[in-house]
């Protein structure tokens, strides 16, 4: 069945619905279908969370939406006269030349006059100023992640769809986002893999399953969901299991019966009808909940002593850098957690320090880094995963090797012909991590790993980087995994 409700008691804002999937599909190719006649509704006023697994689909509902694609089969029904604005992942690569006001001004089809106020003034909803003139691409990723929800706020929608918003939002940036969703007067749909975040403002939940390709509906706040989903899902195993204990029982005594001959024979027959309604009555499982593998990152060989010597660092104040003196030594088995607001300079020093340009800083020749970017454009999106991979691997291990590995990151032979910019941005994280894993790092550099991956990996995650025994540099705002990260240094950008 394409859709379904768990009653669970909270108060929709009205019962009007504004939005009505009826038995969509969709795929992008036909190697990659997205939804099978699924159905979905969604009402007016009502704050939503869409959920499902990395690569599910969750972005291309959001496309459905706005009409960005359009579906293969079936009906999307949308109020007449509704205004929606969506507040994407990324900064598309072509916008990222724009200044400030050029970004702004594309939100709208015509000429506004009074531009620059509804820019100073949207800025201040996201607790962010930044002179217009300013170029996209300079920004922070959490300044990036900023404008970005602008983008859709200056718009002022009756429907605001969020995908990711909270992604390299430091915790002052998402208190303000979740005030601001808490308080906004209509609709709003969020992606995100943010338990806490979601579950201040969540009344429903829209599930989209990657097996089946339909979407469930539930009602609730958010953790109360997951609740009934994992009570529904132990159910459901509970009654496979009775089911298949009975219908094995049954084929023994049918067997039997059937080797007697005469009426005995029309006794099996009738028992194998009923084995058939039995089989009927198994619930197919939800396969999505898959978690990717314990994995390792093995560090570069025979590099020891000092490997990274940092003597000063460039912060940012009042958007100009300016040198700070510090004396940090990193040697092998050693981490700095590196920490400070958005915009502070944290991401460009990372950059520098990988492309050997940073001022005061010096890396022992010879060590090899391993470098997670938070935009993942250390990855050639023209490539194929398996090219990635390949190129990653070298001629240390076979082909069999490599789609073990792939596999071990949810990543199957399908994904492994597809071009890295085709994926969702979930996908691009676990084939940055199955890359670094390949290459032996000597120094490994994360800026904000835990972006766009679900929340189910991230364990896993944490526990293969702090089994690192290189040096390491680390920047995430994710508190939870940052409390499972060993870390022998603090450095507080923000406090110099």
């Amino acid at each position: 069945m394409a859709v379904f409700y768990v009653n669970i008691s909270t108060d929709m804002p009205t019962d009007e619905t504004i939005i009505r999937f009826k038995e969509v599909s969709f795929e992008w190719s036909q190697n990659k279908p997205i939804l099978n006649e699924a159905s979905l509704s969604v009402r007016r006023n009502s704050k939503i969370t869409l959920m499902g697994q990395n690569g599910a689909g969750k972005s291309t509902i959001f496309q459905l939406i706005t009409g960005e694609a359009n579906p293969d089969s079936g009906s999307i029904n949308i109020d007449k006269g509704l205004t929606i604005a969506i507040s994407k992942q990324v900064i598309s690569r072509e916008d990222l030349k724009l200044t400030i006001k050029e970004f702004f001004e594309k939100c709208f089809s015509e000429k506004i006059y009074n531009i620059d106020k509804k820019i100073d003034d949207v800025l201040e909803v996201v607790n962010l100023a930044l002179p217009h003139n300013r170029v996209v691409k300079n920004l922070s990723g959490g300044q990036g992640a900023r404008i970005l929800l602008a983008s859709a706020l200056i718009q002022n929608p009756d429907l605001l769809l969020l995908d990711e918003p909270t992604n390299n939002l430091d915790k002052a940036g998402i208190s303000h986002l979740t005030k601001f969703i808490v308080e906004y007067p209509k609709t709003c749909i969020v992606i995100s893999h943010d338990a806490d975040f979601l579950n201040t403002f969540t009344q429903g939940v829209l599930y989209l399953d990657i097996f089946s390709k339909k979407v469930e509906q539930y009602t609730g706040d958010y953790f109360s969901v997951v609740k009934e989903i994992k009570i529904r899902l132990e159910r459901e195993r509970m009654t496979n299991a009775r089911l298949e204990k009975d219908i094995s029982h049954r084929k023994e005594q049918a067997n039997f019966f059937a080797q007697k001959g005469g009426h005995l024979r029309d006794v099996a027959s009738t028992m194998r009808k009923e084995i058939q309604k039995l089989e009927g009555e198994v619930v197919d499982l939800r396969r999505e909940d898959k978690t990717i593998k314990k994995f390792i990152i093995p560090s570069q060989k025979d590099i020891g002593g000092v490997i990274l010597q940092l003597d000063s660092v460039a912060v940012s104040i009042n958007h100009k850098f300016v040198d700070k003196k510090i004396n940090i030594t990193l040697n092998k088995k050693e981490r700095l957690l590196l920490i400070g607001p958005n915009g502070i300079g944290k991401t460009t020093l990372l950059e520098k320090l990988v492309m050997g340009s940073a001022k005061g800083a010096s890396i022992k020749e010879g060590v090899k880094i391993g470098y997670y970017r938070q935009d993942f454009s250390t990855l050639d999106f023209n490539a194929t995963v398996y090219e990635a991979l390949s190129n990653a691997m070298g001629s240390d291990g076979t082909e069999q090797v490599l789609r073990a590995h792939a596999a071990g990151f949810l990543l199957d032979s399908e994904i492994l012909k597809a071009k890295i910019g085709s994926l969702s941005e979930g996908q691009k994280g676990l084939v940055a991590f199955a890359t670094i894993a390949l290459e032996k790092p000597g120094l490994l550099i994360l800026d904000e790993p835990t972006n766009h991956i679900n929340f189910r990996h991230i364990p896993v995650i944490a526990k293969a980087i702090n089994d690192f025994d290189g040096a390491m540099i680390l920047v995430s705002h994710n508190k939870d995994f940052v409390e499972k990260v060993r870390a022998d240094f603090t450095l507080d950008l923000g406090g110099l």
